[in-house]
């Protein structure tokens, strides 16, 4: 009997294909660029199962080019790339990786808001270029980040995260989500909520955990920066489309907000017209979950939500259309 064929769009950790070798033909795309959209159309003819990143577009074009498609399984968190709605209309199963990149993710926001307020990689530009040629009390300034406020937009699993590590700088807390949380866990995390525009007025940092989607495409735009402290950063780690890029540069280039760290973009890889030229941004070409450990996990996670449905028939632990996976295993 014929294994089923799955493409796989990236280049993976070994531990993540050694747990789809044992079940499967494999298709490997294993350059470090995104595949080419018309040779990920070719290749995805003959395909049962796909095994995806966040560059490539799930949508009906690609379905239609599918007939044999059964599931995908995407190596993110997030899946605003994937038509769901769409997948579950052709019986497609499709499975994500949560939970697994949330402390690095957090840890990550970090490494961004503290390089940011402290100016790190301005400093290190100053060393490599040979410019310091004595301490000046002056040089370089940044801003404290210890008893500041930190106002977190998306108090999830990764915004909670940021929060507990923010107890340790002695931070006042505030958050925004669209749903408030009980007032019990309110008080374990020592937070407060605020609704986003006091939010924006009050915090000193500002870090975005939310989702993208409909509500949340553009959430901070020129109305969001005009209400924020000219003394405020803007953290980005979420999704790029969260924030108005071109009204970023506008931002910082006028001192409306006074810097700001990004590891996400609007139309990434692209970035808006003059962002790479301006001092007081950080940036950083989508690390926020780039740890061998995180990745590592990652990789098996979607792998195995493959095995799970296209090779042992049974329900995958992370499901993101939980009543598709299941008509197709009771297809199978």
């Amino acid at each position: 009997m014929s294994r089923p064929k799955i493409l796989v769009t990236r280049s993976i950790p070994d531990e993540a294909k050694a747990v789809l070798t044992p079940h499967f033909e494999i298709d490997q795309y294993d350059k470090h660029t995104a595949i080419p959209r018309p040779l990920l159309l070719k290749k995805i003819k003959d395909k049962d199962g796909l095994l995806c990143i966040l560059t490539e577009k799930i949508d009906e074009e690609l379905l239609h080019a599918a007939p044999r498609l059964k599931a995908v399984a995407t190596y993110s968190v997030g899946f605003d790339h994937i038509d769901v709605k769409a997948c579950g209309a052709r019986k497609v199963a499709v499975t994500n990786t949560p939970g697994v990149l949330t402390e690095t993710t957090a840890d990550f926001t970090w490494a961004l808001l503290l390089a940011c307020a402290r100016r790190v990689p301005e400093g290190d530009k100053f060393m490599r270029a040979g410019s310091y040629k004595a301490w000046d009390p002056m040089m370089l300034l940044g801003t404290d980040v210890h008893g500041k406020t930190l106002g977190i937009v998306g108090f999830g699993r990764i915004g909670q995260a940021v929060a507990r590590r923010a107890a340790g700088f002695g931070m006042k807390i505030v958050y925004f989500d669209t749903q408030r949380i009980f007032p019990e866990v309110e008080k374990q995390f020592d937070v407060q909520f605020r609704e986003l525009n006091d939010l924006l007025r009050e915090a000193d940092f500002v870090t975005l955990h939310c989702v993208l989607d409909a509500a949340t495409h553009h959430l901070i735009d020129e109305k969001a920066f005009a209400l924020m402290k000219r003394t405020a950063y803007l953290v980005n780690a979420a999704r790029g489309p969260i924030v108005d890029e071109k009204a970023l540069v506008k931002a910082l280039k006028t001192g409306r907000i006074r810097a700001a760290a990004l590891d996400v973009y609007e139309l990434e890889p692209k970035t808006a017209p003059g962002l790479l030229s301006l001092p007081n941004i950080v940036l950083a070409p989508h690390l926020a979950s780039a740890s061998l450990e995180t990745r590592t996990k990652m990789g098996v996670m979607a792998a195995q939500g493959l095995v799970d449905v296209l090779a042992l028939k049974k329900m995958p632990a992370h499901p993101v259309n939980a009543e598709v996976c299941q008509s197709v295993l009771a297809a199978a």
